[in-house]
Parts: structure tokens; sequence; C-alpha cells
């Protein structure tokens, strides 16, 4: 069976409303959950970004969902400041937290004042940060010189188990990096191929544990207002890699889908009025080879997404076996 999870975007939602759609989404049927983790949004239109690890507390305790949170330790988040976070939630919601790791974005981590540095670097203090992080979940005392600075570091309260720890990444590359560390992996939605290269170059080099993918979709009553809100919303998913790690501020992302229009928009976007052709598209990910489906409907009405997809979409998405 595929687990089919509700994606809470803090950019686009207050944290209360957050909480609100989620309550809601386990009531229609969602088996799961995870959000972002930002310090700014995508977009100014946007306009929120509230802190994904204090929202994660109340949103575990409202509800009985499992919940992951896509996070970059290394520049803001010094990576013991992310394991005593992580063994927290692991220790207060046994077997229902997992964190996605991640290199970063200059839009979150150029707030430090420090120098965003270069991809390969950014990979390089990834995989050092993730085994402070590990050695910190066991219970160790840990103390490294390198990329990442950590003195005497010790967690005090932690988890009977750790929680998985996962590599959240886009291309097959960052895949095959993330598979010697990884308890899983994230992606987001792409072309068919360029998923299969991710999945295959995961596996292929040793990575065990789920698969997950996360979908950004539109739906509303019309095809029309389906785009308008993807318009509105999610231009600032036209803007590709690498550049969109390199962009610091909103602004910048603004200012680069400026002449975006609402079919260049539904080209990164899935975009529909009719729960069928979303399921259509959704059970193609499950075909794939994906354990997990995380949606994200883009607009900031989620009511009325929720309760739709839970009637026509999750039954039918739920059942796909591979």
């Amino acid at each position: 069976m595929t687990i089919v999870g509700f994606h809470a975007s803090h950019e686009q939602l207050p944290p209360a409303r957050l909480l609100h759609a989620v309550q809601r989404a386990e009531g229609a049927g969602f088996d799961a959950a995870m959000c972002s983790d930002h310090l700014a949004p995508w977009s100014v239109r946007q306009g929120e970004s509230g802190f994904a690890w204090s929202w994660l507390g109340a949103a575990m305790q409202a509800t009985g969902l499992p919940f992951g949170v896509v996070t970059a330790p290394g520049q803001r988040y010094h990576p013991t400041l992310t394991a005593q976070a992580a063994a927290t939630l692991a220790s207060m919601f046994p077997g229902r937290f997992w964190a996605a790791l991640g290199s970063g974005e200059a839009i979150n981590e150029h707030v430090t004042g420090e120098p965003f540095p270069p991809k390969e670097e950014r990979d390089a203090r990834l995989r050092e940060t993730v085994d402070v992080i590990r050695r910190l979940l066991r219970g160790e005392e840990v103390t490294t010189d390198g990329l990442v600075r950590v003195d005497r570091a010790r967690i005090w309260s932690l988890p009977d188990v750790p929680p998985p720890l996962i590599i959240a990444a886009v291309s097959a590359e960052t895949a095959r990096d993330g598979a010697e560390w990884a308890d899983g992996l994230i992606t987001v939605d792409q072309p068919r191929h360029a998923l299969r290269d991710v999945i295959d170059a995961y596996r292929d080099a040793g990575g065990h544990g789920p698969t997950a993918v996360q979908v950004h979709l539109s739906w509303a009553p019309t095809d029309e207002e389906a785009r308008a809100i993807a318009h509105e919303q999610w231009r600032s998913g036209l803007v590709p890699a690498p550049l969109a790690w390199e962009l610091d501020t909103p602004q910048a992302f603004d200012e680069r889908t400026a002449d975006a229009t609402p079919d260049d928009v539904a080209r990164t976007v899935q975009v529909s009025a009719d729960p069928a052709r979303h399921l259509a598209k959704l059970t193609e990910l499950a075909e794939l080879g994906f354990d997990r489906i995380y949606l994200h409907h883009v607009g900031t009405e989620q009511d009325a997404f929720i309760d739709t997809f839970g009637e026509h979409v999750l039954p039918a998405l739920k059942a796909v076996g591979r």
C-alpha cells in the first residue's frame, strides 16, 4: 500500500492555519505529513515562514500522524542543535519522526553572515554534519574540527531508537552520494525519466529504506482557478538548479520569475480541476516505485483540497501496489 502524505508549507500559511490543515488532513485520510523548514518564503507574495521545529511539536501532539521535516544542518543550524531537536521529537513521539537532510539554499543560510559555500563544499559539509548528528543520537560525546566544528557536545535526552535520517536529493548524483549514509530518500516530482534515474542511482549505490516524492499540485473547482493559484503562489518553482540554491532573497525569486505566464508554471506544477487527472499522474509515481507520496497543494486555501482529495484521490492511490 502506498503511503499518501500531506505537505505542510510554512512559506504559505501562518502556523496556526497550518496546524488546522494538518489536523483536517488526518481526518480526511492522509497517512502522514511532512513540512518545509525555511527562514524566508520563496516569494514575497507567500509572506509566511513559521519555525518548523516548534510547530512540529504542536502538530505531532495534535495528531497521530508520522511527520518528517526537510532541513539543512551545517550553517543556519549547528548540527548539535539539529540532533537535539530531532532527539526530543523522537523521544516524545516514538517511531513517528524522520528528518531529511540537505546541503541548504542561500535564501535561508545567508543570514549567518558567513559565505554560502559552493556545492562541492556544501556536500562535504553535509557528510560531516550527518556523521556528527548520528554520533550524537547514539549518545556519544563529539568533538570535531573540520568543515563543521564541535566541542565536546553530547545530547542528554535521547530516544530509545534514533529517528531515520534520509537524503533530500533532486539529482541522481546527490542520491548516489547519500546512499552511503541515508535511511531513505526523498525527492521532488520531475519528468519520469529523471525520477527513475534518481531512484536507480540511490538503489544501485546500496541505498536502503523507503523512497518518497513530494508533488507540487494545484486543484480548484475550475482549471482556470487552479492555473491562477499556481501562477500566483508557485512560480518560484521555475527557477532552475543550481540558481535556485544561490538566490538569497524572496525578492530575487520574484524578479527572476516576473515574466512567467500561467502556462509556464503549469509545466512545473500539476494543475487540474479534475481529481481523476491528478490521480492518474500520482498513480504513475506509485508505479514508478515510490513508497510514499506527499501532496503539496500550492494554494493558501487548503480545506477544499483536503476534502476533495480525501474522497476522490486517496482511496485509489493508497491501493496502488507494485
